[in-house]
């Protein structure tokens, strides 16, 4: 798949809000550009307050906390929105081993729907807020 396709399957449409946390030089140049092109705006930046419709968070091992960055993230996010978590692929620097996101999202307050390859060099991860269910305590 291109990157305008991976765009498409990520579920970016025209108009949206969408912030980008943990850009650098290692971040898939091709994937930015099509998400732009799809929103037809540019990414807003972590110095925003605007409430967005979906993060895109570039996480290496050596950024830090993923719990922190995943709840940070969730500050901005409208209540349906995605957060859409690109970690280094298996093999790459920076990679992020998959038990650590299956255990961050939960403890962030989010659950993981899908996984796949987003390019050459980075996988993505869709996390959405859980839902409450109600009756619980």
């Amino acid at each position: 798949m291109n990157a305008a396709e991976i765009a498409d399957r990520m579920g970016f449409a025209a108009g949206e809000l969408i912030l980008e946390v943990g850009h650098d030089q290692d971040c898939d140049a091709d994937l930015r550009d099509a998400i732009i092109a799809k929103v037809g705006s540019p990414l807003l930046g972590s110095d925003s307050d605007e409430v967005v419709d979906g993060v895109l968070l570039w996480f290496r091992d050596d950024d830090g906390d993923l719990v922190d960055e995943l709840v940070d993230a969730l500050t901005y996010l409208s209540e349906t929105g995605p957060i859409w978590l690109l970690t280094p692929k298996v093999g790459v620097e920076g990679h992020v081993d998959a038990v650590d996101i299956q255990d961050a999202a939960p403890t962030a307050g989010l659950t993981q729907t899908v996984s796949f390859l987003a390019s050459a060099n980075w996988s993505a991860t869709r996390l959405v807020a859980r839902k409450n269910s109600s009756g619980k305590k």
